[in-house]
C-alpha cells in the first residue's frame, strides 16, 4: 500500500496500558497496530499476536488476570474461528467462536476431566455426548 511506513514501536498509552510491536502510519499521519505485537493493559489482561486496522484480528492469545486464557482466531477484536477457551476453574472448551460466543462443533472438558462433544450455541449445548477414552 502506497504512502504507508512501517515501524516498530513499544509505546505507553495515557491509561497505562502498553503495546510493543509492528505498526504502520497511514497518509494522513494515523498510526495504526498492523502485524505482530503485545498490549498489555493497566488492568492486567494481555494480549500477544497478529493485529489488522488497530485490532486483533488473526491469530492470538489473550489471558486474563482470572486465569482465563484464550488462544485462536480473532475477527474485529472478538473470539472468531477456531480456539481455546481455558477457564478460570481449569475447564476448557476447543471449537468453533462466532463473535465471541462458543458456536458450532466443539469439545467442552469439565472439572473432572471428562470430555464433552456436540454442538454448542451460545452456553446451550443440547445433546452433548461423552467422549469415552478407551
Amino acid at each position: 500500500m502506497s504512502g504507508e511506513e512501517f515501524f516498530k514501536v513499544n509505546y505507553i498509552f495515557p491509561n497505562g496500558d502498553t503495546y510493543e510491536g509492528e505498526c504502520y502510519r497511514l497518509p494522513g499521519g494515523v498510526v495504526v497496530r498492523r502485524g505482530v505485537g503485545t498490549q498489555k493493559q493497566a488492568c492486567g489482561i494481555t494480549y500477544s499476536g497478529q493485529w489488522s486496522d488497530d485490532k486483533m484480528n488473526g491469530s492470538g492469545i489473550l489471558e486474563y488476570p482470572s486465569g482465563a486464557k484464550y488462544e485462536g482466531e480473532f475477527l474485529n477484536n472478538m473470539y472468531h474461528g477456531q480456539g481455546t477457551y481455558h477457564f478460570p476453574d481449569g475447564t476448557k472448551y476447543i471449537g468453533t467462536f462466532h463473535e465471541n460466543r462458543l458456536e458450532g462443533e466443539g469439545e467442552f472438558t469439565d472439572g473432572q476431566g471428562l470430555e464433552w462433544t456436540g454442538i454448542f450455541h451460545n452456553r446451550a449445548a443440547p445433546g452433548l455426548k461423552l467422549k469415552l477414552n478407551m
